[in-house]
């Protein structure tokens, strides 16, 4: 197994709107393309408090390109993604790791 996790940092004060996104919008979009997000966080304490940072598992790293390229060009999603966007953008950078669970990890 595979692990992706990816960091949304958010123009000052639109986290609300991306957890919003998220929450109404985007994980049923991931559900739709198969894409099997493991967990999600806000940031507490840290750098910032603009942030979230979530994980999503895959088989392969074949399987990630042909699911997230399914899903980033889903046309649902694309208009989504502009509605949401419309008076202001949302995501000021996002960041992505792909990591492997150690052989003494409890994720194997």
């Amino acid at each position: 197994m595979i692990y992706e996790m990816r960091v949304y940092r958010c123009l000052p004060g639109r986290l609300p709107a991306l957890l919003q996104r998220f929450e109404t919008i985007t994980v049923k979009m991931f559900d739709k393309h198969g894409i099997r997000p493991t967990a999600f966080f806000t940031t507490m304490v840290g750098a910032s408090n603009q942030e979230l940072t979530y994980f999503l598992a895959w088989e392969s790293l074949a399987e990630r390109e042909a699911k997230w390229t399914a899903f980033s060009t889903d046309p649902e999603w694309l208009s989504a993604r502009a509605e949401t966007e419309k008076d202001s953008p949302i995501v000021a950078s996002i960041a992505n790791q792909f990591l492997t669970p150690t052989a003494f990890s409890a994720l194997q």
